[in-house]
């Protein structure tokens, strides 16, 4: 008996019931929610057999940009490639396979295929979006939200996270308009969804619309219950709105009770969670450039830094790593660290490229900014801005890295570079850096 899923396709699962469980495990998904692993359990049991819930127990694993979890992920690929697949299973499966053995540009062409002829593959799409976000690739990000999306109608299961991701990527990519339509619409058609509320948030900062942010967040935090990280990810936002606004002790305060509150039942199941990471240690240093005592907040971001030396999967993490551990003067550890990454840019993959063009210069140069060395610092990351966004992140996360830039520029007191920066960041960001706290005294200072 052939059964299909909520947007329609076919499935090789067992009952109807079994199918319906895997709907609530994509909705789950989307939606952030933190009893998606329960859901994923739920499916499993329910049918064993079908390949879909163990390409979803794969990617689960492989989401956590977590070494310990490779070897979860690379089983789940084997079991579910010895599984009775249709033709898009089949290719899921294969996505799956080249993810686990570090192979994304054929995971993502696999997903590219997917989409091509089955445009309303959620699981693909979102996989898609999330990888070429984290490879830095917010063009190709755009492109597959528009190509998708038109395959779309409103009412169809599934549609308000089309929005979402269509508002997400419109952001990245400049369109402000088109963000925040798509993304007002999304959380019109459900409050808690946290990638909508999250583009509006980018879209709201990008334009300096630092208020409107706070009311936003704020607006929707009731809605936040039962999600999962991601809503830590929102309230670094709103952190970020006050910080812009002057507002330390909101900042301070957010970063306690809301995107590092280590007491929470999300921090506490994935303590050290890569973006939950960068989230805490950029914000830790941007309030250190504004003379913010932040006390001993570093030292638990430096231990997680210390125990995942050699972890090398989220390129993007590395820097926010080593500036835990400079700015707890582990020095050592920092050289560790470096060297790890050093070792991992040997390699002849698109993995290995972004550690060796961006990760590793930009490390490099932070250990020696911290060890007293500026000038050094600034020559080693100079050669690697314009190769910074394949770490990943949003131009708000990459902002973190240009105002390092800045710092070091200012303490080697080298004039040049610091126009080179406030000139990069005032072609890239639409607000000018004198509107913005972490270049405006840059930018007056060198007259720019």
């Amino acid at each position: 008996m052939s059964h299909r899923n909520a947007q329609g396709l076919a499935m090789s699962v067992g009952s109807a019931e079994a199918a319906q469980a895997f709907d609530a495990l994509t909705e789950a998904f989307l939606k952030y929610r933190l009893d998606a692993p329960l859901k994923l359990k739920a499916a499993l049991t329910l049918d064993p057999a079908a390949p879909m819930p163990h390409v979803m127990k794969g990617s689960f694993a492989l989401l956590a940009y977590k070494a310990a979890a490779l070897p979860a992920a690379q089983a789940a690929a084997q079991h579910a490639a010895g599984l009775a697949c249709n033709p898009r299973e089949a290719m899921h499966v294969a996505a799956l396979q080249a993810w686990a053995s570090q192979d994304m540009e054929q995971a993502l062409a696999v997903w590219e295929a997917i989409l091509a002829e089955y445009p309303h593959d959620l699981i693909a799409f979102r996989l898609h979006h999330f990888a070429s976000f984290w490879m830095g690739r917010a063009p190709a990000m755009r492109d597959m939200a528009e190509r998708a999306f038109r395959q779309w109608q409103p009412g169809m299961p599934g549609y308000g996270s089309m929005l979402a991701c269509r508002a997400f990527a419109a952001e990245e990519c400049g369109d402000y308009a088109t963000a925040e339509y798509a993304g007002r619409a999304a959380v019109g058609l459900d409050p808690a969804d946290l990638w909508a509320i999250h583009a509006v948030a980018h879209t709201l900062e990008m334009q300096g619309r630092r208020q409107e942010g706070v009311d936003w967040v704020e607006g929707l935090r009731p809605h936040f219950t039962g999600t999962n990280n991601i809503r830590h990810h929102v309230l670094w936002h709103q952190a970020m709105y006050h910080l812009e606004l002057g507002d330390h002790a909101s900042v301070l305060r957010l970063y306690d009770e809301g995107f590092r509150d280590l007491a929470s039942e999300v921090t506490l199941m994935q303590p050290d969670l890569y973006i939950d990471c960068q989230n805490a240690a950029s914000m830790l240093f941007r309030l250190g450039r504004q003379g913010v005592d932040v006390g001993e907040r570093w030292v638990e971001l430096a231990d997680k830094a210390e125990a995942r030396i050699g972890d090398t999967l989220s390129a993007f993490t590395l820097p926010h790593w080593m500036m835990a551990l400079a700015a707890t003067g582990r020095f050592a550890a920092g050289q560790r660290l470096l060297e790890s990454v050093q070792a991992a840019a040997a390699g002849n993959n698109t993995q290995s490229r972004i550690l060796r063009e961006a990760a590793l210069p930009v490390c490099a140069a932070i250990l020696r900014h911290a060890q007293g060395a500026p000038g050094e610092a600034v020559a080693l990351m100079r050669p690697a801005l314009g190769s910074m966004p394949q770490l990943g992140g949003s131009h708000a996360q990459q902002d973190v890295l240009e105002q390092f830039f800045l710092t070091a520029a200012r303490d080697a007191d080298d004039i040049a570079a610091q126009r080179l920066l406030l000139e990069r960041v005032a072609g890239r960001h639409p607000l000018p850096p004198q509107r913005r706290v972490g270049y405006a005294a840059a930018a007056h200072s060198i007259g720019h």
